[in-house]
């Protein structure tokens, strides 16, 4: 029998959203073990003072199983 467990995490990138998820998963792999999946959640982005995007962030579940 396995047992996950669910974190949220955010995670931004000046770049795309795509990119923002790429950099929250591997900041996720880095530090669980066993991460499974991920789903996302939220998706913003921040503007600057002249209308232009300066940020895309994701809010995002990262499932990970739990050892012993």
């Amino acid at each position: 029998m396995s047992v996950g467990r669910v974190t949220e995490i955010t995670a931004e990138s000046p770049t795309s959203f795509e990119d923002a998820i790429k950099v929250g998963i591997a900041r996720a792999t880095s530090t669980l073990r066993g991460v499974q999946s991920a789903w996302i959640q939220e998706q913003q982005v921040s503007i600057q003072d002249d209308g232009s995007i300066r940020g895309y962030r994701v809010t995002m579940k990262i499932v990970f199983m739990l050892e012993g």
